[in-house]
């Protein structure tokens, strides 16, 4: 028993800790697919994916908590990625996403 107990507390620095991650799409006729990632404790990514024909400008702003927004802007091809990808100053205890997509 006490080497199950041992073990268990062992372990429990090898559990992560995941914060909510909220994403809001206006995609404005764009077939965008946004993916949320967590990279860090501080460090949140969005991933698009352009299912269309035709190329998309996008934005993402991201918000957390009372650090100002950080925006970052990518342009997808068709069948293309982009990774868009924000470090915050401290932990990120809840992570909001606004994607804003247009055709081009």
């Amino acid at each position: 028993m006490k080497n199950c107990c041992l073990a268990l507390l062992a372990m429990l620095p090898l559990t992560a800790v995941a914060y909510p991650i909220e994403i809001e799409k206006k995609l404005n006729g764009a077939d965008i697919s946004a993916t949320s990632q967590q990279v860090d404790r501080n460090i949140g990514a969005v991933m698009l994916y352009n299912y269309g024909t035709v190329p998309a400008k996008c934005s993402a702003a991201f918000r957390s908590g009372p650090e100002a927004p950080r925006t970052r802007k990518a342009d997808v091809k068709p069948g293309e990625t982009a990774n868009l990808t924000v470090k915050f100053a401290r932990d990120i205890i809840k992570l909001r996403v606004e994607v804003t997509c247009e055709q081009v």
